[in-house]
């Protein structure tokens, strides 16, 4: 489906690309796409490390095993910068992030009618204009929630760990304002709400930055894309499109990165001691 054989032009062209292809489970719309999507590309980052590891030689490296050494190296410096305990699930955990928020995001600079012009050849274009599908699966807010909620999940965890369950209670009604007898009282429901506050921003701030970057990038190639509907844009529109998506490289990098600094910095706050 193109902005030029759309019926209702560049807004059902830009709608129909903003559609998700979902299915109902336990009465509620689930992302198909979003979620095939980002367990075949997880899968995929896992084999192609995985892959790397087992052919991985002391000598001279090939250039594939080079360039993940280099990748393995680059985050485990910042695990080492940011977290100073046990960095065993840590660096790992980083590493997973980092490759496959890449993968996910990476996904942005396939060409918006790819998946289209396939499904219309093996199925038919009446079946191809039928079909939604979106193919970043970290343009979908439920994606990167379900990430961000997951390191939250961990930055419990690991407060627990680190404090014990009575630490972990005492600290959330006894900081950031400290006070003795009386004022302790007076002072616990204000660090309770505070430390709330704190926690919850975590995921929210994750999840968010993440989506709304991809997003308002997956809707600018969309935008560019109706260029291509009138022959006198479509020279601009083509290099418009190029400039975009070469400074959308350093977007897909940049995102993933911070996803994963930012994991690593919230875990490294959880596992110390007030």
């Amino acid at each position: 489906m193109s902005a030029e054989k759309s019926g209702g032009g560049l807004t059902e062209y830009i709608v129909h690309h903003l559609t998700h292809n979902q299915v109902e489970v336990a009465g509620q719309g689930f992302h198909l796409d979003s979620w095939v999507i980002a367990l075949g590309l997880g899968l995929l980052a896992c084999l192609l490390l995985w892959s790397q590891a087992r052919k991985a030689t002391s000598g001279v490296p090939s250039k594939p095993q080079a360039f993940v050494e280099m990748v393995v190296e680059f985050v485990d410096s910042q695990v080492k910068d940011a977290f100073h305990g046990d960095r065993r699930f840590i660096a790992p955990l980083a590493l997973t992030i980092f490759v496959w928020v890449v993968f996910m995001n990476t996904m942005d600079l396939l060409p918006l009618d790819l998946p289209g012009w396939i499904i219309g050849k093996v199925a038919g274009e009446e079946v191809a204009h039928h079909t939604y599908l979106r193919i970043v699966p970290t343009a979908d807010v439920n994606t990167t929630f379900g990430m961000s909620i997951t390191v939250f999940l961990l930055i419990i965890f690991y407060s627990i760990k680190a404090k014990g369950f009575g630490g972990f209670t005492k600290e959330l009604f006894t900081a950031p304002f400290h006070g003795h007898g009386i004022m302790a009282v007076i002072l616990a429901p204000f660090n309770l709400f505070l430390n709330i506050v704190e926690y919850l921003s975590k995921p929210v701030s994750l999840g968010m930055r993440l989506f709304g970057n991809m997003y308002a990038g997956e809707l600018l190639f969309m935008l560019i894309a109706g260029l291509f509907a009138s022959w006198a844009t479509f020279v601009p529109g083509v290099l418009i499109n190029a400039g975009w998506a070469i400074f959308h490289i350093l977007i897909i990098l940049l995102q993933a990165f911070i996803f994963m600094v930012l994991t690593v910095v919230y875990l490294a706050m959880a596992h110390e001691h007030h």
